[in-house]
C-alpha cells in the first residue's frame, strides 16, 4: 500500500477522528483536575499583621488558612513592640491562595550595636560627622584646658569610652575636648 492511497484511506481517518477525540477528552479531563487541585477562582484575604506578637500573628494565619516565613529582622523600629511585626509581604489585603507562605520582618528586641569609632585627639569638627554616620548623638560636650585641641577623652552614661566599644545606635556619647587658652 503506498503512502498517498494510506492518507486517502478510510482507516486513516478513522485513527486521526479517534486521535482527535482522546487528546480533546484528556484536555478536558487535565484543565478540570487543575480546577480542583488549585481551586481556582477561590482566594483568602492576607489580614493586617503589622505591630502584632509572633503568637498573635500564627493563630491569626492558621486560621485563615495561611503560613508563616519569618525573614532577617535587622532594622529596629520604637514604634513598634519587642518581636513584632513591622513589615508584611504579601501586603494586607492581598487576595492570595490558600497555605501561602506570608513573609514576615520583625522588630529585633532593640538597635542592633556598632563599634565606637576612635576619634580621640581629632577636632570635634571631625569627630562630630563621624560619630552622626554611625548614627551616634552628640551628649554633653565639656571643655578642659589642654596643649592642643580636639577630643580627649569619650564617655556613655557617664561610663568612660574606648575606641571600639560596641554601643547600640542612637547612643548618647558624651565628650571632652582639648581648649588652648
Amino acid at each position: 500500500m503506498s503512502l498517498i492511497k494510506f492518507l486517502t484511506s478510510k482507516v486513516f481517518f478513522k485513527q486521526l477522528a479517534i486521535a482527535v477525540v482522546a487528546i480533546v477528552v484528556l484536555c478536558f479531563l487535565v484543565l478540570k483536575w487543575l480546577d480542583v487541585t488549585t481551586n481556582h477562582g477561590e482566594f483568602v484575604i492576607v489580614p493586617d499583621l503589622k505591630g502584632k506578637s509572633i503568637e498573635t500573628v500564627g493563630i491569626e494565619l492558621k486560621d485563615h488558612d495561611l503560613a508563616m516565613e519569618i525573614q532577617d529582622s535587622a532594622n529596629y523600629n520604637p514604634n513598634y513592640p519587642k518581636y513584632s511585626v513591622i513589615e508584611q509581604n504579601p501586603i494586607a489585603g492581598s487576595q492570595v491562595k490558600e497555605n501561602r507562605k506570608i513573609y514576615l520582618i520583625l522588630n529585633p528586641s532593640g538597635y542592633r550595636k556598632v563599634e565606637v569609632p576612635n576619634i580621640l585627639k581629632r577636632t570635634f569638627r571631625q569627630a562630630k560627622p563621624q560619630l552622626e554616620a554611625l548614627e551616634f548623638q552628640i551628649g554633653e560636650i565639656s571643655y578642659k584646658k589642654s596643649i592642643g585641641e580636639g577630643v580627649l577623652s569619650m564617655s556613655h552614661n557617664g561610663k568612660p569610652l574606648k575606641p571600639g566599644t560596641l554601643l547600640p545606635l542612637t547612643s548618647k556619647i558624651d565628650l571632652v575636648i582639648g581648649k588652648v587658652d
